[in-house]
């Protein structure tokens, strides 16, 4: 699973819960019956937002709705899937979207795809996609063509790209794209007044998706020479952050202006889910089942937690009645309980460095930049293919629903099992204050 906007279950109520995999499902069936099981690769969490606003301006029809088989993805349970005309335009946008990204390892020979006869495959695998997502979107009269001459514009774009190029310049392909899925959802649902305020939601909704995808690969960028706009243009972090904190206001304006049926799920969705997205992205997001990071409206002001302010959780402040360590029993020389090479002391048993400690043997990550060492090391992202022999692993043992966490296919980033805990939790994350 891909994508920027992954909903932590525990902040949505049950019926949305139940909604929400309704659209996964659903966007994951459509591409199995019309392309086979192969296709289900490229399900994603961005790809069904097009199923849901289609479903969010016509309200649930009869015939929305068919009830699936079990599925391991569901603890082989059965549950009510979304079908019709939104699920395949959602599919058709996935296929083509998912071929690109091919192309686009390919171009960059990724990992395994730096092979010629592995990259042949791979050309012929992301061919097929393409005819395959524009034979569903003729049949839904959307013309696919101008998300594949946005993907190829992409690249020209990059090549040219350089310090002090706007990196809206950069966006300005993938802006282009969504815009065309979002606002064809209005034709389907038979809302024409729709259409533009859709468009503008969809330009925006994939500046934030490239733009988040090269906020969180910054560093894994830099690390092996990939191409990355923030670094190529020379955006700060600053900006980037204001170009995204504008994309949602701006996004959350367009749906004011567009008529719903019900769009309580979109709402969710695109207004707190997208914010807790670039919270999370730039180390910024509150939810106790994500990153930590700073806490807004802490009343000890340090970030921290910690009552004391002081960095150290010293309730003595610089008042220490051990002073400098004479009298502390703890605080004697080499080899003393908490002293260098001493039981939890640096490089001692459980210290950093030692036998079991962090950075040490049998202990987690490598040793902290202020002893020295690099830090804890990123695993480097997998390849196309190997990510989709990943996927396939994590789909066939319901890791990616259930597992607490695991491993992303592609990113390597830690997700967490999409149903998982989704039940009974007491979840302190508020979503509900709702201004808008």
């Amino acid at each position: 699973m891909f994508g920027i906007v992954r909903p932590c279950t525990h902040r949505l109520t049950e019926s949305l819960r139940v909604e929400w995999m309704a659209h996964l499902c659903g966007l994951c069936l459509a591409l199995r019956a019309d392309h086979g099981q192969f296709a289900r690769v490229v399900t994603n969490y961005d790809g069904l937002i097009v199923s849901v606003l289609t479903e969010a301006q016509t309200g649930l029809v009869d015939g929305g709705r068919r009830t699936a088989g079990p599925c391991p993805l569901r603890q082989m349970r059965t549950a009510p899937v979304a079908q019709g005309e939104g699920a395949r335009l959602a599919a058709a946008v996935s296929l083509v979207l998912a071929s690109a990204k091919v192309r686009d390892h390919v171009a960059d020979r990724d990992g395994l795809l730096a092979r010629r006869p592995v990259a042949a495959a791979a050309r012929r695998v992301a061919r097929s996609w393409d005819r395959a997502g524009a034979r569903t979107g003729r049949a839904l009269g959307f013309d696919t063509a101008v998300l594949v001459d946005a993907v190829d514009r992409q690249t020209g774009i990059e090549t040219l790209a350089g310090p002090g190029t706007p990196l809206l310049a950069v966006t300005e392909p993938t802006e282009t794209a969504t815009a065309a899925a979002f606002a064809h959802t209005a034709v389907l649902a038979g809302r024409p007044g729709n259409a533009e305020p859709l468009a503008e939601a969809g330009r925006l909704f994939g500046r934030l998706a490239h733009l988040l995808d090269a906020v969180e690969d910054r560093e894994a960028d830099a690390a092996s020479g990939a191409w990355n706009p923030l670094a190529a243009t020379g955006t700060s972090l600053t900006e980037a952050r204001r170009l995204a904190d504008d994309a949602l206001h701006g996004i959350r304006l367009a749906l004011r202006d567009a008529e719903f049926a019900n769009g309580r799920l979109v709402h969710m969705l695109l207004a707190h889910e997208l914010r807790t997205s670039v919270d999370r992205a730039f180390g910024t997001t509150t939810c106790a089942h994500g990153t930590p990071g700073p806490v807004p409206g802490n009343p000890y002001g340090n970030g921290g937690g910690n009552p004391y302010g002081n960095g150290g959780g010293n309730p003595y402040g610089g008042g220490n009645p051990y002073g400098n360590g004479g009298g502390n029993p703890y605080g004697g020389g080499t080899g003393h309980p908490g002293g260098p090479a001493g039981p939890g002391g640096p490089g001692g048993p459980g210290g950093f460095g030692g036998p079991g400690g962090f950075g040490g043997p049998g202990g987690p990550g490598g040793m902290p930049p202020q002893f020295g060492g690099e830090g804890p090391q990123r695993p480097k992202p997998r390849g196309f293919l190997a990510g989709c022999a990943a996927f396939t692993w994590l789909f066939c043992t319901c890791q990616i629903c259930c597992a607490k966490e695991y491993e992303g296919p592609w990113s390597r980033k830690k997700r967490r099992g999409a149903c998982r805990d989704a039940d009974g939790c007491d979840c302190p994350c508020d979503c509900c204050g709702c201004d808008c």
